[in-house]
């Protein structure tokens, strides 16, 4: 009997063991990939002369670190450069705000050719009167800036070196969702730090990043990992980090890396011509929600939906007006407005380009010259203050409207429109006093609104559940707002 057990006992640890190695088979092993590359990767370090006293939010960014303010509604998206008080920041005579005193700033990059060019995220550089640069065999080196990119936070360094360890970079269009990637860098300027997760999305829009298609990890970034590799399992580099999504500060499970093709592009431009220039065609866009591809009887809820065309721009050249909505471009489908700006961003000024749109209910091809971004401009004018108004009943959106004045479209350069004199607290619009009402979209048809009586014409002549969309100016905004639902007919 007792042979019996030590022989079960034996077979259950022999399969518990054969179990546990198969598992740890299954798992990523790092070290070869660490190995290879580890010793492309460098820690940068800023020097920067404070030349005046600085106070709580004055002057320049500041540094982004745990124990900032945080908004307790909102999360951020934030770019990580730790801090370290300079040689000049001891305590002593001026106190802490004397002049001349010096910040240092640490942050990752990694060396693409074997001369010394270093890729880099530009908030690392930023300000920087001073750039050293540290291999993992401690030789140090000083840097300069051939170029920066503040849109897409790329920048290209350059040290004066031969021999060097370079990366080999991937293509991160292969890249699948779930698949292991490893980080290196130096957070907290704890030098060539490793960390592994797995991809966790790609082709992610960020607030106020139009450019880049993010790919998001649940890899560990923390402050100075900034600018540092993402590696695929082949060792090769396919993005290169730059954000973290945070309330506190620290690392939350959410890290965003630029993609490898986005920042060799850059890179390319910053180092033959020291700027990067990108395409516009002069469109201001929103995004296609459900309730409007029904509005406009688009299949399903996918493209950028023109709110206003530039005067003289590229598009308006080409004959693309507001209220389409640009389904493709250049041969590339357009799912979700984010994807235009990246598109035509990347299309060289200068250069012939396709568009389709859905207009009126059916597809239409245009070809457009690309032209140059520029610096963005802010529009100043106000839309007219609408003149005193008698009381008036509602109509069926809960809102009030009268005709624009003969001095009103002058100053608007429109046709028509109405403009909002009332909105009641039942309202099924969203809109404003002084907003003016351009165009009515139900079920595909584009109607331009002349007068009260043909507006609520429409309206009463709608199913209580109608979804319809109105064409809005505000200042010198255009958007489109969605109405799900009207009251009752009186």
């Amino acid at each position: 009997m007792q042979q019996l057990a030590r022989g079960l006992a034996a077979l259950w640890l022999a399969a518990f063991s054969a179990g546990v190695l198969a598992q740890a088979r299954e798992l990523p092993d790092f070290t070869r990939l660490v190995e290879e590359q580890g010793a492309a990767v460098v820690n940068i370090s800023t020097t920067q002369a404070v030349r005046r006293a600085q106070s709580g939010g004055g002057g320049g960014a500041a540094p982004q670190v745990p124990g900032m303010d945080d908004d307790e509604v909102l999360e951020f998206f934030r770019r990580f450069v730790p801090r370290q008080p300079g040689p000049g920041q001891n305590p002593g005579p001026g106190g802490p705000g004397s002049p001349g005193r010096e910040s240092r700033s640490l942050g990752s990059g990694f060396i693409i050719s074997n001369d010394g060019y270093i890729l880099t995220n530009a908030h690392v550089v930023e300000g920087g009167d001073e750039i050293n640069v540290k291999l993992t065999d401690k030789r140090e080196f000083k840097a300069r800036v051939i170029g920066a990119d503040k849109r897409t936070d790329v920048a290209l360094i350059k040290i004066d070196g031969t021999g060097l360890p370079l990366v080999k970079f991937g293509d991160p269009a292969k890249l699948k969702v779930g698949e292991w990637v490893v980080a290196i860098g130096s957070p907290f300027g704890f030098e060539n730090t490793v960390t592994a997760g797995i991809v966790s999305a790609k082709g992610r829009s960020l607030p106020q990043e139009n450019f880049v298609p993010f790919i998001q990890t649940d890899v560990a970034i923390n402050p100075g990992n900034s600018g540092g590799p993402l590696f695929n399992m082949r060792g090769e580099v396919i993005g290169v980090n730059s954000q973290i999504y945070s309330r506190t500060g620290g690392f939350m499970g959410l890290s965003f890396a630029i993609p490898a093709d986005v920042a060799l592009d850059i890179q390319k431009q910053l180092r033959e011509k020291g700027r990067v220039a990108r395409g516009r065609i002069g469109v201001v866009i929103q995004e296609v929600t459900r309730d409007l591809a029904t509005s406009f009887g688009l299949d399903r809820a996918r493209g950028a939906l023109v709110n206003s065309v530039e005067k003289g721009s590229p598009a308006d050249k080409a004959g693309v007006e507001a209220t389409d909505i640009i389904v493709g471009y250049d041969g590339k489908p357009v799912d979700s407005s984010s994807d235009l700006p990246r598109l035509v961003g990347a299309t060289r000024p200068g250069q012939q380009a396709s568009i389709e749109v859905w207009r009126r209910g059916q597809t239409k091809k245009l070809n457009v010259t690309v032209g140059e971004l520029q610096e963005e401009r802010v529009a100043t004018r106000d839309t007219p203050k609408p003149k005193p108004q008698a009381e008036a009943p509602a109509n069926r959106l809960g809102i009030v409207v009268a005709e624009l004045t003969a001095e009103q479209k002058s100053q608007m350069k429109l046709q028509g429109g109405l403009i909002v004199t009332d909105v009641r607290p039942d309202a099924k619009a969203e809109v404003r006093k002084g907003d003016v009402l351009v165009t009515l979209v139900y079920k595909g048809q584009h109607v331009e609104l002349k007068s009260v009586e043909q507006f609520n014409k429409l309206l009463a002549g709608m199913d209580k559940n109608s979804v319809l969309t109105l064409q809005v100016r505000r200042g010198e905004s255009v958007a489109f707002v969605t109405v799900s639902g009207l009251t009752d007919k009186g």
